[in-house]
């Protein structure tokens, strides 16, 4: 049963996608997924249709591919070796909220040729993967360009679905794909870390440094329009953010996906899709590493922030909605900062990943620190 509105969620709501697809239920999954969209920003997708034998391949490729190839392998595909973004991370490699997530990974998207020399400076996003080699891991990439060419049906048919759910038609959302639209993946290894409990009566600033110290991604919201993540291992360390501040563990449950709203989304919809605050901690020395497969979907580059007509009542909606909403990371799309979203991305790739930056980007690098130098500071 759906939270009262009155209320801050505790969990998250799971809600089978094969609902969507019979007339007869579609009407209440709508209704959960739009309580779930105002309110929440964050849910369990389950039922998706995608063969369970595929997840499978899906989880023991990944883990593969952190324990059995190679580090010379893994050098070869690293991200600072291309303008895309695309490749292999070393641990610590990555930045959120000004300190370094403790996680390995490898980013990969839907393939795409190389821009031409006209393109604008973001098209750099749209580029071929770095792929791991066959000799070491021959079934990789077949398996992972099977799993994002459902992955993207899956994200398609979805937003189709929350476009229904706040009174816009199911096609709402189509100006804002290209033809052949990119959408990212990853897949994330956390490593164990050994760090002690939290006492009970510990300070605020030993709390923060805890917190800093099992950091496996800091606080964020994802950028796009939504992001479906497999947790790949049975580990406790997704957590999202409610309006009271807490953090609310996003246990892994089998044949579920977990779904994030992005800002994008929450941008595109004049703040009706609530983007939500979440974060991943570090497993603990004994709990094993834990491994994770996002997919990200993606929007056109070119895409510039037209918000979208949302009928007035739902609009009265977001407004009760809002106050129940905790906000304490910056938000990336703000209207009149950029001309289109591929300029937004660009610059948080950049900020993300220093590394990739200083190589191909050092002038849009210079400008982000000079931006996050008074925050840096304060903080």
């Amino acid at each position: 049963m759906a939270q009262s509105q009155a209320e801050t969620f505790k969990t998250l709501p799971i809600l089978p996608l094969s609902q969507a697809l019979n007339p007869e239920t579609k009407p209440q999954f709508l209704a959960d997924l739009r309580h779930a969209l105002l309110n929440v920003g964050f849910l369990y997708l389950s039922e998706t249709g995608i063969p369970d034998s595929l997840v499978e391949d899906v989880i023991r490729e990944c883990r593969d591919f952190f324990e059995k190839l190679p580090l010379e392998e893994k050098e070869r595909i690293e991200m600072k070796n291309e303008k895309s973004f695309l490749g292999w991370s070393r641990v610590d490699n990555e930045t959120t909220a000004f300190n370094p997530d403790h996680r390995e990974q490898l980013d990969l998207s839907t393939p795409h040729p190389v821009p031409g020399p006209e393109a604008p400076l973001y098209h750099n996003l749209l580029a071929p993967n770095q792929w791991p080699s066959s000799n070491h891991l021959p079934k990789f990439r077949p398996i992972y360009e099977d799993y994002m060419r459902r992955m993207s049906s899956i994200s398609t048919l979805f937003t189709s679905l929350i476009a229904e759910a706040i009174g816009l038609p199911p096609n709402a959302f189509n100006k804002f794909f290209d033809a052949d639209q990119q959408h990212k993946l990853k897949i994330v290894k956390y490593p164990e870390i050994d760090v002690p409990d939290l006492p009970a009566d510990a300070s605020e600033a030993d709390r923060k440094k805890w917190e800093i110290a099992r950091q496996g991604v800091g606080p964020h919201k994802d950028s796009m329009l939504t992001s479906y993540l497999l947790q790949a291992s049975n580990q406790l360390g997704l957590q999202a953010q409610n309006a009271r501040g807490e953090w609310v563990d996003c246990k892994p449950i089998p044949g579920t996906l977990v779904v994030a709203i992005g800002q994008g989304m929450e941008a595109l919809t004049e703040g009706v899709c609530a983007s939500t605050t979440h974060r991943v901690l570090s497993p603990r020395k004994g709990e094993g590493p834990r491994y994770s497969v996002p997919f990200f979907q993606g929007v056109s580059y070119d895409a510039k922030f037209e918000g979208m007509d949302v009928p007035e009542n739902v609009l009265r909606l977001r407004d009760e909605a809002r106050k129940l909403r905790h906000d304490d990371v910056e938000f990336t799309f703000v209207k009149g900062r950029w001309g289109h979203l591929g300029e937004a991305t660009l610059m948080n790739r950049v900020k993300s990943h220093p590394d990739v930056g200083e190589r191909w980007y050092p002038e849009l690098l210079r400008q982000i620190r000079a931006q996050q130098a008074p925050t840096a500071q304060a903080a």
